[in-house]
Order: structure tokens, then sequence, then C-alpha cells
């Protein structure tokens, strides 16, 4: 028989069966489309020889007056530049605290007592810095092993006490000296659900909770809750040991008496001696309302922008720091609220908010603008969701509003928070958890003016929002968005695989950007019981079509291929974008003892065909795209027919591709692959003999090999009657 020509759209469709969705592909996976043709993506390879401590949240690149380029890079734990094939550490830090006691058990071991004349504010996780170090004598300790070193809090076990976790175990019981430069807290690396009723015992965490351990183990039962110590813990309240939560009404040495055990709706349970013990008693109940001031509830994030050649960085809902790139000593110094001729500290008449969700710089008239930010300026407690704050143009420290200025104030109305903004242009865009508005110049008296432009159409997350070429694309906790002067509703071909599964209650982990070189919006999210973002789902803004209704839309979950940040080519000629291992140790800065802060990869896109990793080593990128179920009937008649051979028809090809035929009788069943599938092809390949009979096929075209790269074209296949059933 003559060859039949079976055409395919571009894009992935998932709305529909896999018999429904004629003519479209219905999975993919490292794969775009471009021209109407899939292809596998472009590899990427590290930028560094070494891998990044925590989850990077945010990237920013700009250039100083000499024409330097640096990458600010804001992880949940450290804030770092990039330059010329490096990394340094410019995170800010807290007031030095001197005098602090290093103390060793008479046990052997690796960890170290900190004591301290104060309370010292520190949490479990908190990064801190040694100097000035004069270790415990004759315990086997030596002084370099913590001098200038970035250690993590290991636990807390009083207001005054803190441990560490050094590298050298430890042979008796001394005491030495050291200086303490806390690393300023910037947030968890992952976001956890707290929303509503008693979610203070499962969701929330109170910040700077007194911890201590047990100092022996007890059963299930046991009425008295003995401990290293119970100092600064309430004579009466509540313990939290694992997941169980344990009343008490007495304190005596070193113990907690009258304990009520499996309290609050948790089990009691057997712990083991050296097991956390935390001061639970702001903890609250199922069936109350849970304090917003005890729940922590979004990761650690960061604003990052540029006045000229000075980075701007706040912390979510913490302060804003500033990094001169145009002085001499930039790489050895830190961010700070006291950069000379660019300070934000508040002093008399000047200062930042101390609290605030989000700044940015206004692009014509230079005002730095908080969202989310404090009603009264250095007080935390009064930082509103939704109120506005802008500088005087020209200079980010003056705030306030006096008729001989352009600094102001303003609050927006329709939805619970601010989510997120960004620069369009010609607009401010600021999105809320339900409304879009937006922000423009409009000169004295009242500087910017404010307009509701949209309604139920709220951003999931800060980082789920992107701008190009005057279209802003988001994501919604119900859908796909874009702006261009009106507020449209994104038809999507994948909208409810996306849907039903993503983890909406982590939306500010969300990561959107842009590929201006292939037209493509991307936007990587965590699934359903995942911790951090696994899939993927990208827009092609630039190849749609009257072919493609729904919108030219492709998915993957190659782990490879999650990212957590993301910058397009702007400032560098390729995209950069980091990706984040939560099994692995990264390796800067160098933290001591550090346990569970994870890896992030800082790569560099549109490189070669494969993940080239940090240490030189390859990482295939393998890739695939599956089509739907045509029919091999040419009418509705019971005859069957089979496929004798195909010709491939490839674009591109580079090394080897693999073609799976795979087959069904009837919609309902699961597809069989062909006896001979898969089916390798090469450029050599012109023909390929097949034996496959049924009512329905589909083909994958696929890639399993390094340095492989592909485009397909059509496929033309031989069919021919096979009989009746």
């Amino acid at each position: 028989m003559a060859l039949t020509q079976i055409k395919f759209s571009p894009g992935i469709d998932k709305q529909d069966t896999s018999v429904g969705a004629q003519g479209r592909w219905v999975d993919s996976d490292n794969v775009r489309f471009r021209y109407g043709l899939p292809e596998k993506l472009g590899g990427w390879q590290s930028l560094l020889n070494q891998s990044i401590v925590g989850v990077s949240r945010k990237l920013h690149s700009f250039v100083d007056l000499e024409g330097n380029r640096y990458t600010a890079v804001g992880t949940d734990k450290f804030l770092l530049i990039y330059f010329e094939g490096q990394l340094f550490d410019i995170t800010p830090v807290k007031t030095t605290i001197t005098g602090v006691t290093m103390s060793t058990g008479s046990d052997p071991s690796k960890e170290v007592s900190l004591t301290f004349s104060a309370n010292h504010n520190l949490i479990s996780g908190d990064i801190i810095l040694l100097d000035n170090v004069t270790v415990p004598s004759g315990v086997g300790l030596t002084d370099a092993a913590f001098e200038n070193k970035l250690f993590q809090v290991t636990r807390v076990t009083s207001s005054l006490i803190a441990i560490i976790t050094g590298t050298q175990n430890t042979s008796g019981a001394a005491n030495g000296s050291c200086n303490i430069t806390p690393y300023e807290r910037v947030g968890p690396a992952e976001q956890s659900y707290g929303y509503g009723f008693g979610t203070g015992e499962y969701g929330g965490t109170v910040p700077d909770a007194i911890q201590n351990t047990l100092s022996s183990g007890i059963n299930n039962s046991v009425t008295t809750i003995p401990v290293t110590s119970n100092a600064n813990f309430p004579t009466v309240g509540t313990l939290a040991i694992g997941t169980e939560l344990i009343t008490y009404t007495g304190k005596g040495t070193n113990t907690f008496t009258g304990a009520t055990r499996g309290s609050l709706g948790t089990t009691a349970a057997t712990h083991s001696s050296g097991t956390v013990v935390t001061n639970a008693t702001d903890y609250t109940g199922y069936g109350s309302a849970v304090e917003a001031s005890t729940v922590t509830l979004e990761p650690g994030l960061w604003s990052l922008n540029n006045f000229g050649q000075v980075l701007v960085a706040t912390i979510a809902n913490g302060k804003t720091f500033t990094w001169n790139s145009g002085i001499t000593a930039r790489l050895a110094t830190r961010a700070s609220t006291t950069t000379s001729g660019f300070p934000t500290a508040i002093g008399t008449g000047v200062g930042n908010p101390t609290a605030t969700r989000e700044t940015l710089i206004s692009p014509t008239t230079r005002h730095l603008i908080h969202f989310g930010t404090e009603t009264i300026i250095g007080d935390p407690t009064s930082q509103d969701d939704m109120f506005i704050r802008f500088s005087q143009n020209e200079n980010i420290n003056i705030y306030d509003a006096l008729a001989t200025n352009t600094a102001g104030s303003q609050r927006i109305q329709d939805g619970t928070k601010i989510m997120g903004a960004l620069v369009a242009k010609e607009n401010i865009l600021i999105w809320t958890d339900n409304s879009l508005y937006t922000m423009k110049f409009v000169g004295a008296p009242f500087t910017f003016g404010f307009e509701q432009v949209g309604t139920n159409c709220g951003l999931i997350g800060k980082n789920a929002a992107i701008e190009i070429d005057g279209v802003a694309y988001w994501m919604s906790n119900n859908g796909f968005f874009s702006f261009d002067g009106t507020v449209n509703s994104l038809p999507c071909s994948v909208e409810d695989y996306i849907f039903d599964d993503a983890a909406t209650t982590k939306g500010q982990q969300i990561c959107a950007g842009i590929n201006n070189l292939f037209t493509e919006v991307t936007w990587w999210y965590p699934s359903s019981g995942s911790d951090f973002n696994n899939r993927y789902v990208t827009y092609n803004y630039g190849q749609t079509s009257q072919a493609t209704p729904m919108g030219n839309w492709y998915t993957g979950t190659n782990t490879n291929s999650i990212r957590t940040s993301w910058i397009d080519s702007l400032i560098y000629p390729r995209p950069y974008a980091t990706a984040y291992l939560s099994s692995n140790d990264g390796t800067f800065p160098e933290v001591i003892g550090q346990d569970g802060l994870g890896q992030t990869l800082f790569f560099e896109h549109e490189v070669g065909t494969d993940q080239i990793n940090p240490d030189g080593s390859t990482t295939t990128l393998t890739s695939f795209v599956n089509s739907y179920n045509f029919s091999l009937q040419p009418d509705s008649s019971e005859v069957f027919l089979a496929m004798r051979r195909f010709l491939p028809n490839f674009k591109v090809l580079t090394g080897d591709a693999q073609v799976t035929i795979s087959l069904t009788d009837y919609p309902s069943t699961q597809n069989v692959s062909s006896a001979l599938s898969p089916f390798i092809i090469n450029a050599s390949t012109t023909k390929v003999d097949t034996r496959a009979r049924g009512r329905y096929a589909n083909i994958k075209i696929a890639n399993t090999g390094a340095g492989q790269s592909w485009r397909f074209g059509t496929f033309q296949v031989d069919l021919q009657p096979d009989g009746r059933r």
C-alpha cells in the first residue's frame, strides 16, 4: 500500500484522552517545540567546580560602571556574588557577641557548647562565624579548626546555650572562649503549610524556642520527664518531643513533673536518651486559632535589585541591605545596612522599613519601593501585608512623605497579602493573593497612581511571575494568566495535569523563568507530596497557531531539569539557573557541622547536549515525546491493519534516536510495545521494517545516551489490511 503520513500539532495535550487528542502529542520530558516540531532541549554545564550550600531562591545579574558583570545568588542561608567564575560570600551579619565560653563535656564527642552572658537569640540551623578562638585546652582541639570558620547551630538548649558540632573528637571537659558573629537569618528551605485552626503543632514552629535533650530514655507512660537542663523553660507548659506533645504542671531538678502524655491530639511514644525536647508552650492546640507570629510558613526568600551598580537585597519579611560593586574591596565586603553612600539603617529622619515582603526599584524614577511593609518604620509588629512605601527618588533611605520630596505610601485593598511585584513596560505590576494592580508614576502630588486591573487572578508565589516584551505571565492557584494591558486567562492543554497534583500550599517555592532564545516561559513547581520542586511546565508564547487553540504547552519530570531560580540571557549570552539536591551537602561556603542544608548547582543553559557537573563528569540528558493513539483503520470497519514499515524523518539527528511503536485494540486498554520495538535510528537509516497489528498505535521518540540530540519531522508508515475480528 502507499505510505500514509501522520501529522502532529505542536505541544502536549493532557486534557483529552490518548485517543481523543487527535493530531497531538500527549506526553514529553526534556523536549521543546519549535516551528511545529519536537526537539530535545539543549544541555547545560556547571559554572563552578563547587556547589552552593542551601537552596537558591533568587538570581539577579547586573553590571557595574566599568562593565564588570555580577550575579547575586540568594539562598535560604546566604547571599553570594558570582563574579568571573568564582563565588564570594557577602551575607549580611548581626552584631558580634564577644566573650562566649566554649565548653566540652567529659564524654568523647564532636559537640561543643557555647555559653553566652545574655540571650543569644539563636535557633537550630542558624549560621554563625567564630573568631578570636581559644579552644578548651588539653582535650584534643585546635584553634585552627574553629578560627574564622562557619558553623551551623546543631541545637539550642537554653536562651544562653547553643551547641555546635566540630570535626575533632574531644577527650575531656574543659573551657575556652571565642567571639560569635551570627549571620542574618533568611528562613527555612521549604514552605510549611499551616492555615486555619490547630496548625501550631502540625505545621508551625516557634522561632527561638528553647530546646534541651532527654537525659535518659522514657517510655510512653512516665509522667516525670528527665532532661539535661530545664533552665528558662516555663514553670507550667508544653513540651514537644518528636511528634508527641506533653503538657506538664511543674519543674523539679532537671525534670518536668505532672506530665500528661500524648496531649493536644498527639500520640504518646517512647523516646531515647538524647532526643531533643522543645518548649512548645506557645504552640496552639487543635481547634484554636494560631497567632501569626508563632507560625513559620514561608521559605527563606530574597528580593534582589540594583540601584545602578549597588545591589539592593531584602530578606522576605525582614531588613534591606546594600552592597556596592563600585568600591575597590567589594569582594571582601559584606552587604549591610550601613554601606557607605547607600545606607538603609534607621537614623534621624531616615531609614528603611525592617519588615517587608518584597522590594524593587522603579525603572525611570529610581524609587526604592517596599511592598507589604511596616506602617511604622522600624516596628516589625506594624507590618501590614497590603501596605506599600516608596522612598524619595534617587535616595533609597528617605521615606518621610513631605511636600518637598516624592516619598509616600499607599494601602491596596483586594486580597489578604501582597504576593509579588514586577517592573513591566509602562507600569509596575503588583499581585495580591486575589488580584492584580498597576502602579504608575503620575507626578506631584501623589507621585504614583494605583489601579486594580484584575480580580480572581492572584499570584501563587513571589517568584511565579515574569514579564517579557510588555506582557506578564504568571501562575495562580487555579490557572495561568497573562497581562498585556488586559488580564487574560491562558488556555492550557495541560491544566488538569498541573493543578490536580501541584502542591499549591508550597507556592512560594515555585520559580518562573523566561528563555527568550526559544520564546518560552517555564514554571518549576512541587507536586503533591514533594518537599521541593520536582516538575515543570512550559508555555511557548511565540510558537502558537490556530492548530493549537489551547496553547503550545509541554511538561517534564526529569530530576536533572528541575530548577529553583533562573535568569534569562540579558547580562550573559545564555540563561543561568540553579538546581537543588536536598540529600547532598554543598561546598561553598564551607559550613562545619552542616545537617540537612542541601546542595545547589549553578548552571549555564543551552550548552551542548547533556549535563556537565562541577567535577567535569557528564550526566546523560534523556528526553522523549509520545504521540496520541492514532487509528490504524481507514474507516469504522472491523478490519485490523498491519504496519509493515515506516520511514524515519528527522530534521536533526546527532547520534542515535529510539523510536517505539505501541499498540492497543481498544481505547480503554494499555498500549503494548510492538514485538520489534524499540528501533534504533541514526543518520543513515532510510527505512525500518516492522510487524505491528492493531486498531490503535502511538509512537515515542526518545534518546537514552549521552551526546545525542534530535529534532523530529514527520511520520510516514506503510499500512495494510490484516483481517477481521
